[in-house]
């Protein structure tokens, strides 16, 4: 059987109808997977028709009123509606009617503006589960990172850093690589902070107080983890099979490397959750909304990962 997975529409005023339209189309997916798209069919079509598609054959949840959007314009408009489709895509996942969700772009500010508190995808998903501290995790074919802290100030970082908080982010990603990757023992690299990995003090002390006796917590509890290691090689590393993934700092520290291998096919994973949820790892490209160039090679991508990770989670 194939898993059914809710894919949502994302901000109808970014490129998410298009490239939804655009997985709709694509084959070898839904021959994965089946997909029950939870946004407005009227959205779906609109997207196909600037894809040069015909109207796309799968089921629709219709979700939330029929409000102007306009492409490329985010609105409070299109901020509700892509609130909506979340809430709803999470339902269906939560009824048993689908076996995970993966999700289209959404814009942070259009959320907010539609009167919501999240900052995100997770942030919603987490309130709405009541799950405290998800873990986002990043991964493409060659490299899977995961964070500590997501979006925060680089000068907030090094306060925001604990023993806890590395041990529950490590720990949740071991047990996630193990149920959905399949991955019998996980390699777990744990990043320094500082240039050097601090160099024993000489360039800051987190690496001594915080990070190693995270690590030394993880390895007491049976997880294989390394660290801290100097940022500069961890990634290459990594990338030549040493480690299953790279626990990194901060938000920037994992995505840059991770963006210049799989800037076009990364997966946005929400680790943690009491369900399956993939997304797209990039914005709403409001520049393409209409226009049908969008790539839909990170969206395709997503669900593959969400149909195989629910595949491997049954």
């Amino acid at each position: 059987m194939k898993p059914r997975i809710a894919v949502t529409l994302g901000d109808p005023a970014g490129v998410g109808p298009e490239i939804v339209a655009r997985l709709c189309a694509h084959a070898p997916t839904l021959e994965l997977a089946e997909l029950i798209v939870v946004g407005q069919r009227r959205l779906l079509e609109a997207g196909a028709r600037s894809c040069g598609l015909p109207a796309p054959a799968v089921e629709v949840v219709e979700v939330g009123q029929l409000l102007k959007i306009t492409p490329g314009l985010p609105s409070p408009a299109s901020g509700k509606l892509a609130g909506g489709f979340v809430e709803k895509a999470l339902e269906l996942v939560q009824a048993g009617e689908a076996a995970a969700m993966a999700t289209a772009p959404i814009s942070k500010e259009a959320l907010q503006a539609a009167g919501y508190s999240d900052t995100g995808h997770t942030t919603l998903l987490a309130r709405r589960t009541g799950t405290e501290r998800p873990v986002m995790m990043l991964a493409g074919e060659r490299l899977k990172v995961v964070l500590v802290t997501i979006h925060k100030a680089m000068r907030d970082v090094p306060g925001l850093l604990s023993v806890e908080g590395i041990v529950h982010t490590a720990q949740v990603t071991h047990d996630s690589l193990e149920r959905y990757w399949g991955i019998a023992a996980p390699r777990l690299a744990v990043c320094g902070l500082n240039p050097h990995a601090g160099e024993h003090g000489l360039f800051g002390d987190e690496e001594e107080r915080i990070i190693a006796p995270a690590v030394e917590e993880l390895r007491a509890a049976g997880v294989d983890a390394v660290g801290p290691l100097p940022p500069d090689t961890v990634f290459w590393r990594a990338t030549r099979g040493h480690f299953d993934t790279v626990v990194c700092m901060y938000h920037d520290q994992g995505l840059i490397p991770l963006k210049l291998l799989h800037f076009e096919d990364g997966v946005n994973v929400s680790l943690g959750l009491p369900i399956i949820r993939t997304s797209v790892d990039h914005g709403t490209a409001y520049d393409l909304a209409g226009t049908g160039q969008a790539n839909p090679a990170s969206m395709i991508a997503a669900v593959r990962m969400a149909a195989q990770m629910a595949m491997a989670g049954d």
